[in-house]
């Protein structure tokens, strides 16, 4: 089993990279999330996870350890495959998933392609405990007035013009210093420091 593979990007894709090291050129599946940690950078390390089936050894890479783990948990689900895991690790942030896992949020994870009532229900009952025992992030144990709050004054900005990413690391900001924000006074904080 390979654990990283440290090398110079040589093609990326949203869902794919192919890393040379040792030159020799490795074709690696990627998440969105790992697409948008690694673009732009020359070299990077990338945190392996290998599928070895009758046609095909695949590799699986990850920019940090902790979406490498939450991958490997999905896949211990009954019904999710590697490219269901990755497409949830593409649609959703791996934070995102905890969240919607730790607070049974069905419907979350029905908004992912691919991913029925079913299969969300069981995701929830097979992971939950599992991902209650790690260590979790300030954005997963907001509360869910404070998950309305955020998600609306999100979507606002979003619809403005600015990029996700950087809007959701803002709001999490003025979370953590303003827990009783309304959705008004978030959106005006986060527009004086984007």
């Amino acid at each position: 089993m390979y654990e990283y593979i440290s090398g110079k990007i040589t093609g990326l894709t949203p869902a794919n990279a192919v890393i040379e090291a040792g030159s020799i050129g490795y074709f690696i599946h990627i998440s969105l999330n790992t697409y948008s940690a690694i673009n732009g950078k020359q070299s990077v390390i990338l945190y392996l996870h290998q599928v070895v089936r009758e046609d095909a050894h695949l590799l699986y890479g990850f920019a940090d350890q902790a979406e490498r783990e939450l991958f490997r948990l999905l896949i211990s689900v009954n019904g999710i495959g590697s490219s269901t895991a990755l497409m949830m690790l593409s649609s959703l942030t791996p934070d995102e998933i905890k969240r919607a896992i730790l607070e049974e949020n069905v419907n979350l994870l029905k908004s992912i392609k691919g991913i029925g009532a079913k299969t969300a229900q069981r995701v929830i009952i097979d992971l939950k405990d599992k991902i209650g025992k790690q260590p979790v992030s300030d954005q997963i144990l907001m509360t869910g007035a404070d998950n309305t709050i955020r998600d609306e004054a999100l979507s606002a900005l979003v619809m403005l013009g600015f990029a996700r990413k950087s809007v959701e690391k803002e709001l999490d900001k003025i979370l953590k210093t303003n827990p009783g924000i309304t959705v008004e006074q978030m959106i005006k904080a986060a527009l004086k420091s984007l």
